[in-house]
């Protein structure tokens, strides 16, 4: 088996147990203790796992992300050009449905086409409602203050009567078997979105691929571009390769 594909298996793997050990990739892949140590080598320097006490794990998420607001206070010029390039996919009269994350924010401040736009997200709101030309939707329910988005069961009956041409995500954190968030009330409402939408767009930073997350929203099968701003892992890149996504990158 070629490394690339070992690699891809022992990604696998730690979507669901986090922590793999030496004898744990020697055992599932059948390989010896050196091949798994020049796996974990590579692994390790793409920047999709840490190194830990006798084996490797995912960066924990859980335990770095910040508040929303402190994100939006930080932005990045990575986040603003992907958002800027995002403005590409925007045509007047469509349908979107706009996420709750930061570089979605900044793409709510920087449209300005006639379109209607479904969300969840608080500053999202705030920001399209003084754009007279811009009709907008929001699921209401109960509002999740630290991540600033609103929550409602019975949004997922109404999602069942629409149809969007576009939806736009974010992303928490992304592994090898799709796109993860911090949220679990989040990742339900990505879920029922992206079933309605005829096309789906995930902007994310570099750093995302890095990262771990408890909640999947997206499956790498419904995504049909990535924008980000510099080159995914090459495990990412084969990922992207086998289920036909477009990789836009902003910045390199």
């Amino acid at each position: 088996m070629h490394q690339e594909k070992r690699l891809l298996k022992i990604l696998e793997y730690l979507n669901e147990h986090n922590f793999m050990s030496i004898h744990d990739i020697c055992k599932m892949l059948d390989v010896s203790r050196d091949t798994a140590r020049r796996d974990i080598l590579k692994i390790v320097q793409e920047g999709s796992v840490i190194r830990t006490h006798g084996g490797i794990s995912l960066p924990l998420l859980k335990n770095t992300i910040k508040e929303y607001k402190e994100r939006m206070e930080n932005c990045s010029g990575e986040k603003i050009a992907i958002a800027r390039k995002t403005l590409d996919f925007i045509q007047k009269n469509f349908h979107y449905f706009f996420d709750v994350s930061t570089i979605v924010s900044i793409l709510s401040r920087e449209v300005n086409e006639a379109i209607w736009v479904l969300t969840h997200s608080l500053d999202n709101i705030e920001i399209l409602s003084e754009k007279k030309e811009i009709t907008v939707n929001s699921i209401g329910g109960c509002l999740n203050r630290k991540n600033r988005f609103f929550y409602n069961p019975d949004f997922l009956d109404y999602v069942n009567n629409i149809r969007l041409d576009i939806a736009i995500f974010g992303a928490a954190a992304i592994t090898s078997d799709g796109i993860y968030y911090v949220d679990e009330e989040d990742a339900l409402v990505k879920r029922s979105i992206s079933k309605k939408s005829s096309r789906i767009i995930v902007l994310a930073e570099h750093e995302k691929f890095k990262l771990f997350s408890y909640y999947k929203g997206i499956d790498w099968e419904e995504i049909d571009v990535i924008i980000t701003d510099k080159t995914p892992p090459p495990i990412f890149v084969q990922i992207m390769e086998l289920n036909h996504i477009e990789l836009i990158i902003v910045r390199e």
